[in-house]
């Protein structure tokens, strides 16, 4: 019984030391190069298709991104984005657009992380009722939850996007970020 007890002892001992050492900036940071590596290129390259003509573009959104957005709105229009009021449509185009592009940046570099990682969790959830109900993914891309097949498009990988999302809201970006330097209670 003793030998167990050391064995205890000696796991606490060691893990606690490692959480100590990680206190503070690992998970933070962790999270925010898992996010830059899996997802920041993937939500940049798909903002970049909304953008329309010149620098005027990030204001005055393409075609495209009525399509991917508002794709019932866009075929209700009959695909002419001058026939859409700019309110609420409009407005929500140009908002989708500008966080795909803000958001991420500003998770990556930690900076009001929290509420960043909280407009991207509500952004991963409109796209991917967009995705469901307007672009009609069938029900494998859909997925279930517990259904064993670990790669549909919404159920399974949202999900894990979203866990990223949910530990730095829950944890902050940690110290080595912006949010870190600048001593922002709250947002680190």
């Amino acid at each position: 019984m003793k030998f167990i007890t050391n064995l205890i002892d000696m796991h606490n001992s060691v893990f606690h030391r490692i959480e100590q050492m990680l206190e503070g900036w690992f998970v933070g940071l962790a999270t925010r190069l898992a996010f830059f590596s899996v997802l920041y290129f993937y939500f940049l390259n798909s903002a970049k298709t909304k953008l329309g003509d010149g620098f005027m573009g990030i204001f005055i959104p393409d075609d495209g991104a009525y399509a991917q957005i508002l794709p019932s709105i866009y075929e209700a229009s009959g695909y002419d984005t001058e026939m859409i009021s700019f309110f609420p449509w409009g407005l929500l185009v140009v908002l989708g657009t500008w966080s795909e592009f803000i958001l991420p940046v500003l998770i990556v570099a930690g900076l009001a992380t929290r509420l960043a990682a909280l407009g991207m969790i509500g952004f991963i959830m409109v796209q991917s009722f967009v995705d469901i109900v307007f672009h009609h993914l069938d029900d494998k891309s859909i997925g279930a939850m517990f259904d064993g097949a670990p790669g549909a498009l919404i159920y399974d990988q949202r999900l894990l996007w979203i866990l990223l999302l949910v530990i730095l809201v829950v944890k902050g970006a940690g110290k080595i970020s912006v949010d870190g330097l600048l001593g922002t209670k709250g947002l680190k």
